[in-house]
């Protein structure tokens, strides 16, 4: 079982400013979560979404936090592989080049990216790009076992050249495919892939995905596999604010996570850019006075009802409370089939003194109960 960070570089501030303080905010964390025991730091890729992600080179982030750490894994999640964004053969060097200098901690994740902003700031139609990035990922991984590569393909040609370094890991760094859909899972699945489920719906839609990529898995055709290393491997978001005050916790956590959703929707569904000062409350309210958050990411769909009583001490899309619930929330998610925790608490609003103590907690206390509960290790 592994416990791990995941980060968009989501600031309310797109200053100069801000980008300074949110990058430094990061690297404290991710040198912290080196000493608690995380297993992997892991970082997204966008481009052009002011507020909602400023992670446009991860690859650098990756690097500057390899050289300052000791044990934690390095995990791009994702690279993505549109080729005017990122070349197969610079993907490939760059990946092969992290894995020797961190000794073996990357862990290598693709997809094509989420929006039509960011495509279109390379001059792609989103809706075209999935030939392409199918056409990277499995190109990719033959450039860290073969002496040279050729390929005359429909959006890549490379004349027969050989591609250095080789990486640290024989044959490549395990591979993973953003999943957030049931095609997506699928392809994961059917392809020997690790799923990085990077949505919101809680244990129970969790569970359901679960299901979809391992009967993908049990039925794959070997022929399919993309690269060299098959990785049966499923990790699940889970937002969390961790401390000794619950209310708190749940106060920072809400605020956070409406200003993530808000600002996600901005950009994907086209809806109005977040203002926290403006906010009278963490809440919306809908037609029927009931408290909840609504918001899409990608497709799934996403609503929260805070009103109901059962969710008080413990909501079950969020781990946001005392140490208990968060390990109680984790057992759910463990339960429902994940196999790594990808703990996100840098959302918007959360300031940098609540992340640092939610890390601590949850590396101090989650994970060693996690370790030494039922033999997981």
């Amino acid at each position: 079982m592994k416990f791990s960070l995941i980060y968009e570089a989501q600031t309310i501030d797109s200053s100069r400013e801000g980008d300074r303080r949110i990058f430094d905010e990061t690297v404290e964390q991710a040198v912290l979560a080196d000493k608690l025991g995380f297993d992997t730091f892991w970082c997204v890729e966008h481009t052009a979404l002011t507020n909602y992600s400023h992670m446009s080179a991860p690859e650098t982030m990756l690097a500057f936090v390899a050289g300052k750490t000791e044990r934690i894994g390095i995990g791009h999640g994702v690279v993505c592989l549109p080729p005017a964004m990122n070349h197969p053969v610079k993907v490939a060097e760059r990946i092969a080049t992290l894995d020797l200098l961190s000794k073996g901690r990357v862990h290598f994740g693709v997809g094509k990216g989420g929006t039509q902003q960011e495509a279109g700031t390379f001059g792609y139609d989103l809706a075209t790009l999935q030939p392409q990035i199918d056409e990277a990922m499995y190109l990719i991984p033959k450039m860290f076992v073969q002496d040279e590569i050729e390929h005359n393909g429909d959006f890549v040609k490379i004349p027969k050249r050989p591609i250095h370094p080789k990486p640290y890991q024989d044959p490549h760094p395990p591979m993973y495919l953003a999943c957030t859909n049931t095609e997506s899972l699928k392809n994961a699945g059917g392809r020997g892939m690790g799923a990085l489920v990077l949505g919101f719906g809680g244990p129970e839609e969790i569970a359901k995905k679960v299901a979809v990529y391992h009967e993908a898995w049990d039925n794959r055709d070997e022929k399919n596999q993309v690269g060299f290393r098959p990785n049966r491997h499923i990790a699940a978001l889970c937002p969390a604010i961790v401390l000794d005050d619950n209310d708190k916790a749940r106060a920072i956590g809400i605020r956070g996570q409406r200003y993530f959703m808000e600002s996600l929707a901005y950009w994907y569904a086209g809806g109005e850019r977040p203002d926290p000062e403006q906010w009278k409350d963490d809440t919306f309210v809908d037609g029927n006075g009931q408290a909840v958050i609504k918001s899409r990411f990608a497709s799934e769909e996403v609503s929260v009802d805070f009103s109901d009583p059962t969710m008080a001490m413990m909501n079950p899309n969020h781990a946001y409370g005392t140490v208990n619930d968060c390990i109680g929330y984790v057992q759910r998610l463990i339960d429902a089939g994940a196999d790594e925790i990808l703990f996100i608490c840098q959302m918007g609003t959360v300031p940098q003194w609540a992340q640092l103590e939610t890390l601590k907690n949850i590396g101090e206390h989650v994970i060693p109960y996690f370790r030494k509960q039922n033999g997981l290790t």
